[in-house]
């Protein structure tokens, strides 16, 4: 679903937000809407279990909601998408959506099945892995953020065959498939998307509140100030955040300034930048955080796009 944001948004409880502070989780009406187009020479089956489709595409190109019978793998080799998904995976369901950002060291896992859209935000050199549903490893019901290791960049280099001067023999694409889906299988995966309510069925105003946060991560107001800011109180919405994200909101706001952050650093800002962007007072405080939830530092992102 597209967030498109009303005249009646809910503001930060203090004005203090300057306008470079600019939250990448952003609207998308203005963007290039691209049509899905044919898939047909990219539908994967079990004998060939993965496709791979190459694009080169502008910043603000979105790709309108769809869903398909196959899995998907969204990767970019540079630039930075925002893959927005629903949590129903069928495309039926009541659930929450999801958005997570995707910078070229993470690939966004798509469920057979799951209504979802693709905005991209920096400039990228997308790489669509089109994957039977067959070839789901097991327990994997949902979508998921995947660490992109040297070895599944290369196999999907390697399988694209737009990127090689000659098509790939039958066996030698069964064996890159079979090493891709492996890869894939044993990715290590973390928690980087940031659920919103249901844009029908969810709470207004946690929504409101959601997307005030999104387009304000600078911003240092606490739950309860937020919370005012929507005309509930602050123990309304904490059972909100639990009831229909399953997060708390600090939980939930971590997720989003994670979020805010990867593409500020892929894009080489000072690190006492990207934390002063994301609210944190010191850049210490800022990077003990990204370290406990991503693994890395702040400076390993720094540069990759």
């Amino acid at each position: 679903m597209i967030h498109r944001i009303s005249d009646k948004t809910l503001k930060p409880p203090r004005q203090a937000l300057r306008p470079a502070h600019r939250p990448m989780l952003r609207n998308v009406s203005a963007s290039l809407l691209v049509p899905l187009g044919d898939t047909g020479n990219f539908t994967p089956s079990p004998a060939r279990p993965v496709c791979v489709r190459s694009r080169s595409l502008l910043a603000d190109t979105h790709f309108e909601p769809h869903s398909h019978a196959w899995a998907q793998l969204a990767y970019c080799a540079t630039g930075v998408l925002q893959v927005t998904a629903e949590s129903g995976m069928d495309g039926k369901e009541a659930g929450s959506e999801i958005s997570y950002i995707v910078p070229p060291s993470r690939a966004v896992w798509i469920a057979p099945g799951a209504r979802h859209h693709v905005t991209v935000l920096e400039a990228a050199e997308f790489r669509t892995l089109y994957i039977d549903a067959s070839a789901t490893p097991p327990g994997w019901s949902g979508c998921r953020v995947l660490v992109v290791s040297p070895l599944l960049r290369e196999s999907i280099h390697a399988l694209d065959t737009s990127a090689i001067e000659r098509p790939l023999t039958e066996s030698r694409e069964l064996l890159l498939s079979g090493l891709v889906l492996d890869e894939l299988a044993h990715a290590d995966t973390q928690a980087l998307g940031v659920p919103m309510p249901h844009p029908q069925n969810g709470d207004k105003r946690l929504r409101a509140l959601c997307e005030a946060v999104l387009r304000s991560p600078a911003e240092r107001a606490t739950l309860a100030e937020w919370a005012a800011a929507t005309g509930a109180s602050e123990r309304t919405v904490a059972r909100l955040f639990r009831d229909e994200l399953g997060l708390s909101y600090q939980q939930w706001r971590q997720q989003a300034i994670l979020a805010h952050a990867l593409p500020l650093l892929t894009r080489g800002q000072p690190v006492s930048a990207v934390a002063a962007a994301s609210g944190y007072a010191s850049d210490s405080a800022f990077s003990a955080m990204f370290k406990a939830a991503m693994g890395q530092s702040p400076s390993h992102f720094q540069g990759r796009n």
